[in-house]
């Protein structure tokens, strides 16, 4: 059985409501052995289209790797439609991504091949205009178009391979020239309409309908499961079109669309002409699979050897590391529980180690309230990763369905404002031996400290986002919205959350604190410079996953690997934890009872490295990006990316090491 076929399976069986025991396995089996891919639901219904039936072309935000900055598509001289320009619904997702879907001119008609169709011509460039077109040429923009949800895919050929690009080039700069692809040439692929004789409910957004069953069952009918464009530029004799062609006429003379030629460059104060051509070919891609050819990405067999080798060699080292620390920690034990009282207090005396800072190891550490908070906000994080990446990986977010992604995040964001709260509260009360005072005040730090950093920089990037008239600007009324989402959901369910932390028991310490501080004896080696090289075993076991999740983020590439990313979180996880236990250890083994903020950091350290790469990969992966406006966008994200990071390992670390610094002296015999 295929995958096309284990898909269609499935998306019968969440039609009809029910799972049952084969359709959860069958779940399982496409999330691990479909070549690390995530599973995926379409995400709209299959709408059947009669022979004639009109199909509508909606565009997207002009983008470029080169700025990393949408804009509108109608901000430049385009044909626009007689009804006028409308916006399409859009979801919260779709806004925060810079998406601005509106309807175009463009319009087929269903298995009705049509050629020279004409679409209109501009008014005569003004200077702005023409200069304005040739600075969005020269910083490579693409113009997105969208037909029945897919977007418009283009092949070129490279030596003996054909590359996929979603989109087409605006135009090309030739010696000192500017061609603009003024000709569009479409193949709209078409699988025969298959009636499951039951009603469907699917879609999401503006596409939620029920497909009613036996009406119209005996006419023909299709589904569109691909669209494909080449661009070309034709020199349109702008002097024989008469004023009187309309929109969606014949053009006058014959049309040859070769996208390997260019002659017919823009020019001031002329105006431009824009036509069209459309082929319907049968295909035999059924509708759930039609989005296969957008989630193959290149080099896949490098990127699931490059995976699995990282993932084997990690696992190796992080499961040396734990052998050897738990030999460690079992023998000293042993060796401390069979001694008798007298020899116990004579090896007191002569050795040093981590019995040493009994009466120090749970010292209150200085800042308490705010590593409550950041750890707090560090398990909203990560439970927030864990189940986005969950929901992914099984196919609950369709690539379909845009913007799915980003509303799921801030939805389980928002919700686990709960486990924020209870988390931070109960560690406040553990460090305050049981006191619940102040509680309130943890509730709304662990509310306000995450969202309130990302809300700075994001509305710092976001002015210079409206400086440039992107649609990449959040707009004040979603601002608004923002703000009563963090205010009226997020915020109540961390004082919830705080509410049940303040009523849950605190964790009891298995040993008596001393009034008076042990002193810590001077260090060979600065502990936080082996505390910031930590990090760089985590950092091993994701950075070549987050090669893959840069490209799809700034240079336009599809991600939807969720299956392998799944793995390198928990195998994240694990060694974040691993991490932080030794380094907890070793630092008690030296008689330094400060180990509170230092297995936060020790495995949250990976961050300063993600940063660096981040760094890095702006130099020599998007050495075509422009302008201090661009690289600001792109550090600015970054920093906010690298701090979400920082906390969710960091927690990792820091639960972990309260864990086994906790075991750890709950098994020593004390008097």
């Amino acid at each position: 059985m295929g995958l096309a076929d284990l898909r269609e399976i499935l998306l019968f069986s969440f039609t009809m409501g029910s799972l049952s025991h084969f359709k959860i396995r069958a779940l399982f089996v496409c999330l691990i052995f479909g070549s690390g891919y995530g599973f995926y639901l379409p995400g709209s219904y299959p709408h059947k289209y009669a022979v004639g039936d009109t199909l509508s072309v909606k565009v997207n935000s002009l983008t470029s790797i080169d700025t990393e900055i949408p804009y509108s598509y109608y901000s430049l001289p385009f044909c626009k439609p007689p009804e006028g320009v409308k916006d399409s619904r859009e979801n919260l997702g779709e806004l925060l991504m810079g998406d601005r879907i509106e309807n175009s001119p463009y319009r087929f008609k269903t298995y009705k091949n049509e050629t020279e169709i004409f679409l209109c011509k501009t008014s005569p460039l003004s200077a702005d205009e023409f200069k304005l077109m040739k600075k969005r040429i020269d910083e490579m923009y693409q113009v997105n178009l969208i037909l029945d949800n897919l977007p418009a895919i283009r092949y070129t050929k490279k030596d003996d391979f054909f590359l996929r690009w979603t989109g087409y080039p605006l135009g090309i700069k030739v010696q000192d020239s500017y061609y603009l692809f003024n000709h569009l040439k479409f193949t709209v692929l078409l699988h025969k309409y298959e009636e499951t004789n039951v009603a469907r409910v699917m879609g999401s957004g503006a596409d939620v309908e029920v497909i009613p069953t036996g009406v119209g069952s005996d006419e023909p009918g299709y589904m569109v499961v691909g669209f494909e464009v080449v661009p070309c530029n034709f020199p349109h004799d702008i002097g024989s079109i008469n004023d009187n062609l309309k929109m969606h006429e014949k053009y006058p003379s014959r049309i040859s669309c070769d996208p390997t030629t260019v002659s017919m460059p823009i020019r001031e104060n002329q105006p431009v002409a824009f036509t069209y051509e459309v082929q319907f070919v049968e295909s035999d891609i059924k509708w759930p699979s039609r989005w296969d050819a957008y989630l193959k990405m290149e080099g896949a067999k490098v990127h699931w050897f490059s995976i699995l080798n990282s993932l084997m060699v990690i696992t190796f080292l992080a499961g040396i590391v734990l052998v050897i620390f738990l030999r460690t920690v079992r023998r000293d034990l042993t060796r401390y529980e069979e001694l008798d009282k007298e020899a116990q207090a004579q090896m007191n005396e002569e050795l040093s180690g981590w019995k040493l800072v009994v009466g120090d190891v749970f010292r209150a550490p200085s800042h308490s309230s705010l590593l409550c908070v950041m750890v707090g906000d560090g398990v909203q994080i990560l439970g927030m990763a864990v189940v986005t990446i969950l929901f992914a990986a099984l196919g609950f977010m369709s690539p379909a369905s845009r913007g799915t992604l980003l509303t799921g995040m801030l939805i389980f964001y928002m919700i686990l404002g709960i486990a924020a709260g209870y988390v931070a509260v109960r560690l406040w009360r553990t460090i305050g031996c049981g006191d619940p005072k102040g509680w309130v005040g943890i509730c709304w730090k662990a509310a306000c400290f995450f969202p309130g950093i990302s809300f700075l920089i994001l509305t710092f990037l976001n002015f210079l986002l409206w400086g440039s008239h992107s649609t990449g600007a959040i707009p004040f009324s979603l601002f608004v919205v923002l703000i009563l989402l963090w205010f009226c959901i997020s915020v109540p369910l961390t004082l919830v959350g705080g509410y049940f932390g303040a009523k849950a028991p605190h964790i009891e310490y298995p040993v008596r604190t001393n009034q008076i501080p042990r002193e810590i004896p001077p260090q060979r080696y600065p502990s936080w410079l082996l505390v910031m090289g930590a990090g760089t075993l985590p950092f091993g076991t994701l950075f070549i996953e987050l090669f893959f999740i840069m490209s799809s983020i700034w240079m336009g590439r599809v991600y939807y690997v969720f299956g392998f990313l799944l793995i390198v979180l928990v195998l994240l996880v694990a060694v974040c934890a691993e991490v932080s236990l030794v380094l907890t250890y070793m630092q008690l083994c030296v008689e330094d009872w400060k180990w509170w903020w230092k297995s936060f950091f020790a495995s949250g350290s990976v961050a300063l490295y993600i940063f660096f790469y981040s760094i890095n990969y702006l130099i020599f992966d998007l050495k075509s990006l422009s302008g201090p406006v661009s690289a600001t966008l792109y550090l600015g994200y970054s920093l906010f990316m690298v701090l979400a990071i920082m906390l969710a390992t960091g927690t990792v670390g820091f639960i972990s090491s309260f864990w086994f610094v906790h075991y750890l002296f709950s098994s020593v015999k004390l008097d």
